[in-house]
């Protein structure tokens, strides 16, 4: 008898391969990561390097080498992440929320994403807002567009503020991300943190930031006049599996 995974690509990856999605059969029900991803690279030998730059993931959490997959687990193959949108919207948009944290294909509202956060017993109250920067390393951007797995970014950005909550007792969170195209200075993130103090505000907003560019599966396509390219984590070797220190 045999199995069909189904895992789904994005960004970077969908380009490589040409489609939105890959199907694996294989002998077995359950497979570990590692030998999906070898089966995978066995059928691919040219993404070779891309598959072992990417973590699967599995039911909307990251999955370990280790980790054992059913073939009927929603399975995705992610690419570093960059910090940030959804798919091909054509006319469409798309508005998802979980509580303080929202993935959106319309403009962003940073006092909006303040008021979620803002209560009484709290002194200190901080909002990073990114943009899209038109020149980088002499080169000219026209535009970003972004790309997101929703649920499993809606479900890691609640973790970053879960992870904040236990890191600073009482500190409370709310993150927006837009998806599709963001022209120059127009707003891609908004992250907004409160807390009795500020020196707490200071470290929790650090700590969001960094925390979205290494979890959150959301990515950026950098188009400029003459390209465009695919960015990723560009600190170092990613793993989103590892503690923010």
């Amino acid at each position: 008898m045999s199995y069909t995974f189904t895992i789904q690509l994005f960004a970077g990856l969908s380009e490589r391969f040409g489609q939105t999605f890959l199907q694996l059969i294989a002998d077995h029900a359950e497979l570990t990561v590692h030998e999906l991803k070898l089966k995978l690279a066995e059928h691919y030998p040219e993404q070779q390097s891309a598959l072992r730059a990417s973590f699967l993931a599995r039911n909307h959490a990251y999955a370990a080498d280790s980790d054992t997959v059913h073939h009927q687990d929603e399975l995705a193959l992610l690419p570093p992440v960059s910090g940030g949108e959804d798919t091909e919207l054509g006319d469409d948009y798309l508005h998802e929320s979980d509580g303080p944290y929202l993935i959106s294909s319309l403009p962003l509202s940073p006092q909006q994403t303040e008021e979620s956060i803002i209560v009484p017993e709290h002194g200190a109250a901080l909002s990073f807002i990114g943009t899209t920067r038109e020149w980088t390393a002499g080169q000219r951007t026209v535009l970003l567009e972004y790309q997101a797995y929703v649920p499993m970014a809606l479900k890691s950005m609640r973790q970053i503020g879960d992870e904040i909550s236990d890191r600073w007792p009482g500190t409370r969170c709310a993150i927006a991300h837009r998806i599709g195209s963001v022209p120059v200075g127009e707003i891609s993130v908004v992250i907004a943190v409160s807390a009795p103090h500020r020196d707490t505000c200071y470290e929790a907003s650090r700590y969001a930031i960094e925390r979205l560019k290494q979890i959150v599966p959301i990515w950026k396509k950098e188009i400029w006049e003459d390209g465009s390219e695919w960015k990723g984590h560009q600190q170092g070797p990613w793993n989103p599996l590892s503690e923010q220190k």
